[in-house]
């Protein structure tokens, strides 16, 4: 696996991503010599099912999918992982690997820290502990929302509530995505994302051209998204705003 490779300290940066950022001075500043600024590119894969996680990335600009991968080949996105977030859980959790692949879905900044010494910091307890703990209680969330939402809900309501959660993490109305790409995403083919797009298209909530799609109506496409998004996003809010001790 061609892992990126990381650039800098951030000794003095400041992070733009919300885990990062709401670390106290003291705990930041104790990962900040091992934190390296890495530059993450569409389509590129971090791990694969059953690798062993040695590098976990907190996205800055980046989006990473978690797609599980069929028998057949085929594949679905089970979740998404932001600025707000970190790729790689396992690694403290003790699980050491996924069933999951990560796929960069929009490139951008990530910073990048050793899995091990992710560990050592994640069992001293204390600010960062609880922070990964709950952000991976949002992430669960997220992807049990997604399972359902997968099974019930219209391509068209599911494009939706995936645009908007892509806007989100890449803090842009600007998504530059193939249709490929989001049927992959989306677990379906590439006719029905033509359909889907064409009618949120047309209806003046987003514009689709040569793998670029502008979110031009942000409230009316809330709406024309199923409440999978609400509801996650009011989970993520609630679990990532609580006060640390």
């Amino acid at each position: 696996m061609n892992q990126p490779q990381p650039k800098h300290s951030l000794n003095s940066f400041q992070p733009l991503n919300h885990l990062l950022a709401t670390l106290p001075k003291v705990d930041y500043l104790r990962l900040a010599p091992h934190l390296r600024e890495s530059h993450l590119t569409l389509g590129q894969i971090l791990y694969e099912p059953g690798e062993p996680i040695t590098t976990v990335y907190f996205p800055n600009q980046s989006m990473i999918s978690l797609v599980q991968i069929m028998e057949d080949g085929s594949t679905i996105e089970a979740g998404i992982i932001g600025n707000d977030g970190i790729v790689g859980y396992a690694a403290y959790l003790t699980g050491e690997s996924t069933i999951s692949r990560a796929i960069v879905q929009i490139g951008g900044t990530a910073i990048a820290l050793d899995a091990n010494i992710l560990k050592v910091e994640f069992n001293r307890g204390g600010v960062l502990q609880q922070l990964l703990l709950r952000y991976t209680q949002a992430l669960l969330a997220q992807v049990s929302q997604t399972a359902a939402c997968n099974r019930f809900h219209s391509i068209e309501e599911r494009l939706a509530r995936w645009l908007l959660q892509s806007q989100d993490f890449a803090r842009s109305a600007t998504l530059r995505l193939t249709q490929d790409f989001l049927a992959t995403m989306l677990g379906t083919r590439r006719a029905s994302i033509t359909v889907a797009a064409g009618a949120l298209q047309q209806a003046g909530l987003i514009h689709y051209n040569r793998g670029c799609i502008q979110i031009l109506h942000r409230q009316a496409l809330e709406l024309a998204a199923c409440k999978c998004y609400s509801i996650v996003r009011s989970e993520y809010d609630r679990l990532l705003s609580i006060q640390t001790d």
